[in-house]
């Protein structure tokens, strides 16, 4: 039943992202134009369109961003809190599925607006000088490299991964926690949805403050910590790495607990 629900929640959300997609490569191409000449010719018009061919690249990248954002947001919403909500707790799926379905599909937005938005930058400063000496940059770093920092360097882009991942899941989770509680109330939901965000985050930051002032005391830094000053830089990489991927676990599995939590227990869809 997951997949029936990623395949709706892809189809749902697709109409709005891939013509998104498709513009701000549209305008990345138009922005190669302007600053490859029209921008430095002396006719007024050509100079006028080339800078409004840069300033519409500029605020599309600005809009797939916040976009993608807007879109998992307002998914979890309607799908979940609005008048959808009571046909959508009634099909023979599981409140985890529901949330699971959302997550997943924010976070393939997320990984895919980066990619495009890097494509497009691409695109734009486009010039086949430029690629020729990024290609001989490569060709020198795959000769130097050896197999064991390539062993290494392939770990670390994957531990990178999993933190971008939960980060984006996190992300979500953030937002659907602050959803779920503001919605258990009878009245003023979005209001109480805001000011949970904003209880919410001040909360994170709060705690997580008070853990870096711990971690700062001598006794305890070197009692947890101390052992790490001994091992190598790559190592202390992993353990950096594998340092983030547990806290980000612990960070969204509290958050989810609270959403799933709240829709199963305190929904208030009157």
């Amino acid at each position: 039943m997951l997949r029936k629900l990623l395949k709706h929640e892809f189809r749902a959300t697709g109409r709005i992202m891939l013509p998104l997609y498709l513009i701000l490569l549209a305008t990345a191409i138009g922005a190669n134009f302007s600053t490859r000449g029209l921008l430095e010719t002396d006719l007024k018009v050509l100079d006028l369109l080339g800078g409004l061919l840069v300033m519409a690249f500029a605020v599309a990248i600005i809009a797939v961003c916040v976009m993608s954002m807007v879109v998992m947001v307002q998914r979890f919403y309607k799908n979940l809190l609005q008048d959808e909500g009571y046909v959508m707790m009634t099909l023979p799926v599981s409140v985890h599925q529901q949330v699971w379905s959302k997550l997943i599909v924010s976070a393939v937005w997320f990984a895919l607006t980066i990619v495009m938005v890097c494509l497009a930058g691409l695109i734009m400063a486009f010039d086949i000088d430029i690629l020729e000496g990024i290609g001989e940059v490569f060709h020198e770093i795959f000769q130097h490299v050896t197999a064991y920092y390539a062993l290494n360097g392939t770990a670390i882009a994957a531990e990178f991964l999993v933190v971008c991942f939960l980060g984006c899941c996190a992300m979500c989770l953030h937002f659907y926690t602050a959803l779920a509680i503001g919605h258990s109330f009878s009245g003023h939901k979005m209001a109480w949805s805001v000011a949970w965000y904003f209880i919410i985050q001040f909360a994170v930051q709060f705690v997580g403050g008070m853990l870096v002032t711990l971690l700062d005391e001598s006794w305890l830094h070197h009692l947890l910590l101390g052992w790490t000053d001994n091992i190598s830089g790559m190592a202390a990489v992993h353990f950096g790495m594998c340092v983030l991927i547990v806290g980000e676990l612990v960070y969204a599995a509290i958050f989810y607990f609270l959403t799933t939590y709240f829709l199963k227990r305190r929904l208030n869809l009157e």
